[in-house]
This record gives structure tokens, sequence and C-alpha cells, in this order.
């Protein structure tokens, strides 16, 4: 009988019967590897909803550990250069972030507590002294690779990092991956995009530029505070598009959009990536790569117009393609278009989004008519229940974030970060009163949730 050989430090020699294998699969042997037991909540994914979640769990009183795959927290924010916050005006860690980055210098002068531009270097740093600060233990470069359960209950992750693989317990665990990775691992039920095959919302790779002088750009650049008689934000979009066209290329993002930083530094969201589904790696890579090569293409076309384009350059590209739209894990609660439409109101409110659906073109084609579909119906400002933050299928295991439950239409709306924010500060402090209680997060109640994080001096 054939058989294949295995040799490594970790699993020495190990003889698989070639029988025992199918053909187009590797069977990948059973091993101990290193277990810790040291957390009460574990937080995976370091974006807005996580680092949130995990900086409130912590000043809630829970031991705390947050895995990022990423080499920052912020996610988006910061590896994603995202470049602007939208429906922050809100209560609690949001505010904070506010003050903090004003404190430094650090925010777009602007009138909007709602909608401003940001450093990213800066959040870099403040979100790393934040969590230091509560005692939130962080790893880079670690994905959740698989999660176990005893019975119903989410027990242990296992990671990847250079570290090899590691396994960890707590007795409650939030999923802030955006793309939902942790529930679907565990066997939730998820949705994506308008239906079971997509098509799901197009992904766009950001940058940061730097320009010779930005006031020359003014009919062009979004600034925090217009002046009398400034063109309009949408007028700003067209006229990039338009000078964008008259170099020869078509911008892929039929809105593209350039955001006053600070001084003369600017961020620019001007392409789409079309159809690409967020847990497909070989096709997220493709569409990076097209991407970044659209990017410089259109940065590069600019420069050649010289006058107000004179000098415009790349900074730096985002680390990952901005992803909108991934899975959507099923809670005790499903956000729904109807919300929208009738403002829902809940007693377990936490927190009432005011941005508006938004849902990007699906394809190229759309991208000619509009770059933002048509709304189906006028939304009113609606609530997100906690039951929503929960996971319906497993107990034990939390969402906040765009992978909360909702379909299509309501993620629109609310996966903008300043709902990931409320919602990381709801699924952090329910979390840590769920385990330091040792309940399952289903078992608190808003009441108790909301009442400790007025005590923090946190409000939702």
């Amino acid at each position: 009988m054939l058989a294949a050989t295995l040799t490594g430090s970790t699993f020495g020699q190990i003889n698989v019967s070639a029988a025992e294998v199918k053909a187009g699969q590797f069977h990948e042997p059973a091993h101990d590897i290193p277990l810790a037991d040291d957390a009460d909540v574990i937080v995976c994914g370091a974006g807005p909803a996580g680092v949130t979640a995990a900086i409130t769990a912590a000043r809630a009183g829970a031991k705390v550990r947050l895995f990022e795959w990423r080499g920052c927290l912020g996610g988006i924010w910061t590896a994603g250069l995202l470049g602007y916050f939208l429906d922050f005006n809100k209560p609690g860690f949001a505010k904070e972030l506010r003050e903090k980055l004003d404190a430094r210098d650090a925010r777009a002068k602007s009138k909007s507590t709602s909608r401003f531009c940001y450093d990213p270097e800066a959040l870099k740093l403040l979100l790393e002294e934040l969590c230091v600060e509560a005692g939130v233990k962080f790893q880079f470069h670690t994905k959740v690779s698989a999660a176990f359960k005893e019975g119903n209950r989410l027990t242990t992750i296992v990671t990847e990092s250079k570290s090899g693989r590691q396994a960890w317990r707590a007795p409650v665990f939030i999923d802030t991956t955006g793309d939902g990775d942790l529930g679907y691992q565990a066997g939730c039920a998820f949705e994506i995009g308008m239906a079971e095959d997509c098509p799901c919302q197009p992904m766009s790779l950001n940058a940061l530029l730097v320009v010779k002088d930005v006031e020359a750009l003014r009919e062009f650049v979004r600034f925090g505070s217009a002046k009398e008689g400034e063109n309009t934000d949408g007028e700003k979009k067209k006229r990039i598009k338009d000078v964008l066209v008259s170099t020869g290329h078509q911008p892929s993002y039929g809105g593209p959009t350039m955001w006053h930083v600070r001084d003369n530094l600017i961020f620019a969201m001007m392409n789409h990536e079309y159809g690409i589904k967020a847990w497909d790696a070989a096709e997220i890579t493709a569409a990076t790569v097209r991407a970044r090569a659209e990017m410089n293409k259109m940065v590069a076309n600019l420069r050649q117009l010289g006058g107000p384009w004179e000098g415009i350059q790349i900074v730096a590209t985002a680390e990952q393609i901005g992803v909108r739209d991934g899975r959507r894990i099923k809670g005790r609660y499903t956000v729904l278009q109807d919300d929208l439409a009738k403002g829902a109101r809940h007693d377990d409110a936490v927190t009432r989004v005011t941005f508006g659906i938004d849902v990007h073109a699906l394809s190229a084609d759309h991208n000619k008519k509009h770059a933002i579909m048509p709304k189906p119906i006028d939304m009113k400002p609606y609530d997100i229940p906690l039951r929503a933050l929960i996971a319906k299928d497993v107990d034990g295991l939390m969402m906040a974030g765009r992978c909360i439950s909702g379909d299509f239409i309501a993620h629109s709306s609310y996966r903008v970060t300043g709902n990931a924010v409320a919602m990381g500060e709801a699924a952090g402090v329910t979390a840590a009163l769920a385990a330091l209680s040792k309940r399952m997060p289903h078992e608190v109640t808003w009441t108790e949730s909301e009442a400790k994080l007025k005590a923090m001096g946190q409000r939702v």
C-alpha cells in the first residue's frame, strides 16, 4: 500500500495511507497545540467594533484578549484607510474618540461631529494606548482559523500566526471580523449579499495622497467646513469624474471622492471592484491588484494634467481592500428593511442609526447609470436591538459591526463605523457581565448592560 511521509519539527514523521485520502484533498493529521485559558472575553478582529468591544469589556472588569490579523488596531479606519467617520455623533466611546482625536489635533477641522476625516497614524497610536491602558492583551498578525463547541456552546478557538497554531478558551467570544469568520467557523447560519449567490456590494481600495496646494483643488476636494458659495459634495464628485474621463480613463466608481485630512494631505476613494466574495482569498487578491493599479493610473493621469494637479502623488494605498459586504450572522433578532421604513424602536436598543441606505452600484453596468443604487424605501432613524448582536445558533457568541444579524438593505445603512463603535460598546459590556457572572450573553438584560455603561461613565 502506498503511503505519504510528512516531516516537520512539529509533527515528526507521520504515515498517511494514500487510500484514505480523497483525490484533490490532503489529510491533516491531528496533533496537540498550546492552549491558553486566561481570558473572560475573547474578541476576534480589531476594527472599529472589535477594538471598542475589547476596551469596553476590559473597563467593565473582564480579562480580555483581542486578535487582529493585520499589524495595527483600527481595521478599516487604519489598515483600510477609510478616511471618513460616519454616523459618529453618538455618546460613549464615540464621543471619547472624538475628544481624544481633537486633543491631538488628529481630527480634520469640521463643524460636524457626525461626519469627519482623521489622521490614520494618530488613530493607530491612540487605539494602542487605550488598549494598553485598559489592560487588553492584543496580538497582531493572528487570524482565527477554527472554532470548537461543547454541545451548543462555543468554548475554544484556534488561531494561526508566526507562533504557529494556538488554542484559546473563554466563557464568551465576540465576532468583530467584519465578514463573520468566527460565526461561520462556529457553525452559525448566515446570509450574504442580496441573495444566496450575492450579488454583493463592491469593494474599494482607498489611498492617502499628498498635493501641492489643496486650496487650489477646493472645487474637487471635500472639506470639513465649506466656504460661502462653495460647490456641493455631489458637484465635487462629478468634477473629479469628469477630469478623470478627460484623461481617457472611465473610473470604476462613478462617484470618486477626495476628502481633506490636514495641510496638503487628502484621502481618495475612486474605485470599485464588483462581485467579489469577501471570503474568497484568490478573488480578493485579484481585486486588490486591479484596484491598486487603477488608483495609481488615475493619480498619474491627474498629475500629468499639471495646474492644480501638479505634484499629486500617492503616499500610501490601503493595506487591505475595503469590504462593504460579507457574511451576516443570524442573531436572535434580524434587522430588516421594514425596521428602517417604520423607524423601529426597541427596549434593548444599543444605538439609533441615522445614516441612510447606501448600496453602491452592484456591477459595472449599474455604475454607468448610478454610482449609488436607487433607494427602495424612505428610511427613518431606527434602533438596533441587543438581540441582533447575539448569535442564534451558538451560545456564548456575540457579534458587533457589519456582521450582525440584518438583511441586505438594513446592512447598507448600519454598516458605517459610528454604528460599529456603538455595537462594539454594547457587545463588550454585555460579554463582560455574562462572563463574570457565569451566564450566557442572552441571559444578560440590556438594562444591566446600560446601567454598567453609565456607572463606567459611558452611555450608549
